[in-house]
């Protein structure tokens, strides 16, 4: 097991401390029990996200956590070993200045990202006006925290727009980012977006995020039976005109029909019920 950070290259080696994710990599009972203190809000990752945005606060440095942290903070139960946390551009040395070589060391001479020494967890700061994914340029970039984020047990995060928004542009820009589009499809499932979210959402996006909508949404199929006469009969209209498809209602009377739809917003707002469940 290593020993010390490594950034990939013979010899550019300059922190010695021990990341938290070499010393878990080779301890699957140490990796169990940091995932159970995890998801209860405690362990290294979750000391050193308040520990850094304690120092943050205390400098007067606007920021949002990003990334796995704030995943969490909008439902996404799942573990992390770094925390991501967005900055402006002038802030990045103003954050060196004050705590580097207290506490923190930079990942490799020159880095922008620092490791909490006490709990060897990686911080990684994105940087407003730079852009996600390839790095190249995009009608989707890292915007001022200032204007993003919301605070949540004292921590102030991405809201949720512009963190499903980022994730959307990295995982189209970058195959190795893929995943973020997963985590996208998660939140949409966990969450049950609705596909008018993506209105919230910059016009690049947009597609991606309905694709993954309907993916998530293609198994479901909400139902409920409805009985037609002439005084149900303007209703139904304005069900059909919304979206609700009608089909045959089996075993039933012929002046019944089958309400359908798979989108959940519908079903909520009509009273249709999943159908697996019935």
């Amino acid at each position: 097991m290593g020993s010390v950070d490594n950034v990939g290259t013979p010899g550019n080696v300059f922190s010695p401390v021990v990341p938290l994710e070499v010393r878990l990599a080779g301890d699957l009972e140490a990796s169990l029990d940091e995932a159970t203190k995890f998801f209860h809000g405690e362990g290294e990752v979750h000391d050193a996200l308040r520990a850094i945005v304690s120092r943050l606060d205390n400098l007067g440095i606007p920021y949002a956590v990003a990334g796995g942290m704030a995943l969490n903070a909008h439902g996404f139960r799942r573990v992390t070993e770094d925390v991501d946390i967005l900055v402006s551009a002038e802030s990045i040395a103003k954050i060196h200045e004050a705590i580097e070589g207290l506490g923190y060391v930079p990942i490799y001479k020159g880095s922008k990202n620092l490791r909490d020494v006490r709990h060897g967890v990686r911080i990684e700061f994105l940087l407003a006006g730079q852009f996600p994914g390839d790095g190249r340029a995009k009608p989707v970039s890292f915007p001022s925290p200032e204007l993003v984020g919301e605070v949540r047990e004292g921590v102030r995060y991405l809201n949720l727009p512009t963190l499903v928004e980022l994730k959307l542009a990295s995982g189209m820009s970058n195959e190795g980012r893929m995943k973020d589009l997963s985590d996208v499809q998660q939140l949409i499932v966990l969450l049950s977006l609705p596909k008018d979210f993506s209105l919230r959402l910059n016009p690049y996006v947009r597609p991606e995020f309905e694709e993954l909508w309907r993916a998530s949404n293609a198994q479901a199929r909400f139902v409920r039976i409805w009985q037609r006469t002439p005084e149900t009969e303007p209703a139904l209209n304005a069900m059909l005109a919304d979206g609700i498809k009608v089909e045959a209602a089996y075993g039933v009377s012929e002046a019944s029909v089958l309400l359908v739809t798979s989108d959940p917003t519908l079903a909520a707002k009509y009273q249709l019920l999943d159908e697996s469940k019935l």
